[in-house]
């Protein structure tokens, strides 16, 4: 069962492909469901491809195929954007489009330092994160260097809280201060493994560990 959000999208989408071949970029979905921001939008794509009403296309970054569409009746129409120049073959590709997530300060990737210092807003390719709700972190320092993630990166992390053993988390320590690394559990006690061999394993107590969600991805600067 889709929601009435939801449904207005596919329809939007579908005819917006039948028009003219092409998907209509976030900017024009967010407009045409009187959205405040493109983040709405890219939780709505999330829902849709999860219950197998669109996919993202393989090979073509922000590319949407309709897979099926739900049924009309009942729905008010939306507005609809002008359409899109006419494309010599319908190759449904997407605008390049960006969404903003809030930076929550620094994180350790060595020894753990205080998280969460303030909160801005950092801007990401949309096709860099899929489903779910995310938020991005600095790394600070070089204890996790042999996953490929270096002092001065933005980790993108989607919010969870449970892991599973090797997935590399956000770990709360002690309710106060927080680090990057690898998760594992070692009998009665969770064990935190860095990516730098000149780095020890950090141990606690589960009581003592919170997780706060599993890495989704890197954004560098250079």
């Amino acid at each position: 069962m889709l929601t009435r959000k939801q449904h207005e999208l596919i329809c939007f989408i579908t005819d917006r492909l039948e028009e003219t071949g092409v998907s209509p970029s976030f900017e024009e979905m967010k407009e045409a469901l009187d959205l405040k921001s493109k983040s709405g939008v890219h939780r709505l794509i999330s829902a849709l491809e999860e219950r197998g009403f669109i996919r993202r296309l393989p090979n073509r970054a922000r590319a949407l195929e309709v897979l099926k569409v739900p049924e009309r009746a009942d729905v008010k129409p939306i507005k609809k954007a002008a359409p899109a120049p006419a494309v010599s073959a319908p190759i449904p590709i997407a605008a390049n489009d960006v969404l903003e997530i809030p930076l929550h300060g620094r994180i350790a990737a060595g020894m753990p330092i205080e998280a969460m210092e303030g909160q801005s807003m950092l801007s990401v390719p949309a096709a860099l994160l899929g489903s779910g709700d995310h938020y991005a972190l600095e790394v600070s320092g070089d204890s996790m260097v042999e996953a490929g993630i270096l002092d001065g990166d933005y980790a993108l992390i989607r919010r969870a809280e449970t892991a599973r053993d090797g997935e590399i988390i956000v770990a709360l320590v002690d309710e106060s201060e927080a680090t990057l690394k690898y998760f594992r559990r070692e009998g009665a006690m969770i064990r935190l493994d860095p990516a730098n061999r000149a780095y020890d394993p950090q141990r606690y107590r589960p009581d003592q560990i919170r997780v706060q969600g599993k890495l989704a991805g890197l954004l560098r600067r250079y």
